[in-house]
């Protein structure tokens, strides 16, 4: 069941490159930087993925991070998830992410899988909102 929203951010992204295809699949790496909060300490996400693109016309997504607190909190994170294409350019991704951190503040995040909503526009805008799944 999913709980309640522990974590929200917004950024840009920072580069892209086209990777080399893998079995005739295009593939497209990404990273990012967004601010926002986890459990209500502000945070900055630092991140990269890689999507490739299947068959049907949507993504798949992996990809890994850092996040930084305000507070000196820090935490790992790997995630994966799906994309689709939206009319205008946009991309929205659903998935889960699993985090590692040694801080107090965000202890819950070692047995949280995290799920989360991802979109990125045209213009390379992110917006991210992660809730705990109990």
């Amino acid at each position: 069941m999913l709980g309640e929203r522990i974590g929200e951010d917004n950024g840009k992204v920072t580069s892209q490159r086209v990777l080399p295809a893998v079995n005739g699949a295009a593939r497209m790496e990404t990273s990012f930087q967004a601010t926002g909060t986890m459990y209500g300490v502000g945070a900055n996400d630092t991140g990269t993925y890689v999507a490739t693109m299947r068959p049907d016309g949507t993504l798949y997504g992996e990809g890994q991070g850092v996040l930084m607190g305000k507070g000196g909190e820090a935490a790992t994170w790997i995630g994966q998830g799906i994309g689709t294409f939206k009319k205008d350019g946009a991309i929205s991704y659903r998935g889960a992410c699993y985090y590692q951190t040694a801080s107090p503040a965000w202890a819950r995040l070692n047995g949280v899988a995290g799920v989360f909503e991802y979109e990125v526009d045209a213009q390379g805008n992110t917006k991210g909102q992660l809730w705990e799944w109990k």
